[in-house]
């Protein structure tokens, strides 16, 4: 049985369908009121740039116009996720059918890209109503070719619905959110390798993943049991999806992919937090409160969250904010940016909590 005849191993449209239908209501809000409120984070959006390249000092956000930028529902982000993880996992799940083929049939290959569609849809229903906003640069990389940029979701109904929840000034707050997420459009456009060598890293680890499908399998049946133990008794060892990747080269690989991670949602942090009440009135209220939501995530809200290792991703922004701001106190934005240039100028994981280890790496030591 050739690949071409076999059915995709996930469906990425029930997915997106999936996704589409259980994602939780948002906002009550009028049409009118819906475009008004499009129209305005679009503006606050394009406001932002100019506020990034100042705190930066990157040319790349002077007029940057390499890359779209999308204001969309909970729907479309999901829709917009599937076609990126379809174009990040293509290639795996390429490998992983062909080992496959001789063992399965087309009808149990649909009924997997099915099972597994709804499984996806089913996690991106749950994330697509937290996101406020996400720069995805895969999709347009692996379709159009090294060079082209990526896409910025900003998430129309989660941002009104944060905003209203936090009882902050709503102009104040869309500028905020649009100030993180725009860093991350320009630090793209920075560094247009970084795309690239995030692919690479990717593809690296899923060719192991795939190579080692069988012990995989084996400690993904370790990791859900781990997660039910949890749920039942909060003292039992932590588990996620990140514990999955064990072997030293995978290992090694998340760890480069945890680097860069940290460095990109620190420099958006650190950028966002540069503002003053000169650009944004109610800063610092906003800060205060928004970083007080998490204490009242419910139990099944926590659950997921340590599933999909968000936890985790919150630990990023504050592990690469530290970094950012050690490097800047002591070099400048100017000798910072010296992480855009090369892809052997991004820190390591180890030097993301270690920052003189970079600067003396990077020859920046003794300042610049």
């Amino acid at each position: 049985m050739s690949s071409q005849s076999t059915p995709a191993l996930i469906d990425w449209n029930l997915a997106a369908a999936t996704a589409a239908r259980l994602a939780p209501a948002g906002p009550r809000l009028r049409p009118a009121e819906i475009a008004a409120a499009v129209e305005d984070i679009r503006a606050k959006a394009d406001a932002s740039v100019e506020h990034v390249h100042r705190i930066t000092g990157l040319e790349a956000a002077r007029d940057l116009r390499d890359s779209q930028v999308l204001v969309v529902d909970r729907a479309g982000w999901s829709k917009a996720n599937t076609q990126g993880f379809a174009a990040m996992m293509t290639p795996a799940l390429h490998a992983f059918r062909e080992r496959l083929a001789k063992d399965m049939t087309p009808g149990g290959a649909k009924v997997g890209g099915a099972i597994t569609g709804a499984q996806m849809g089913s996690v991106l229903a749950f994330l697509s109503s937290k996101v406020l906003g996400q720069y995805e640069p895969f999709s347009a990389h692996l379709n159009q070719g090294e060079g082209q940029a990526g896409r910025l979701l900003l998430v129309a109904p989660n941002i009104v619905e944060i905003e209203r929840q936090l009882g902050v000034d709503p102009d104040d707050f869309r500028l905020w959110v649009c100030l993180h997420e725009q860093t991350h459009r320009v630090q793209f456009a920075a560094a247009p390798w970084l795309a690239g060598f995030m692919m690479e890293q990717i593809g690296q680890l899923s060719g192991s993943l795939v190579d080692n499908a069988g012990s995989f399998l084996e400690r993904a049946s370790r990791a859900v049991v781990s997660l039910k133990e949890e749920r039942q008794d909060p003292d039992a060892p932590k588990g996620s999806i990140t514990d999955l990747l064990q072997g030293p080269e995978e290992k090694a690989i998340m760890s480069r992919l945890t680097g860069i991670m940290s460095l990109l949602e620190g420099h958006a942090n650190v950028v966002m937090d540069a503002v003053d009440a000169d650009v944004v009135p109610s800063v610092r209220t906003i800060r205060q409160r928004f970083s007080a939501r998490g204490k009242d995530r419910g139990v099944v809200e926590k659950f997921f969250r340590r599933l999909l290792g968000l936890d985790a991703k919150m630990r990023q922004y504050t592990d690469g904010a530290r970094f950012v701001r050690a490097v800047v106190d002591r070099v400048g934005m100017e000798g910072f940016n010296k992480v855009w240039e090369r892809p052997e100028n991004l820190p390591t994981e180890a030097e993301i909590h270690d920052a003189d280890t970079w600067l003396v790496r990077m020859g920046l030591a003794g300042g610049v």
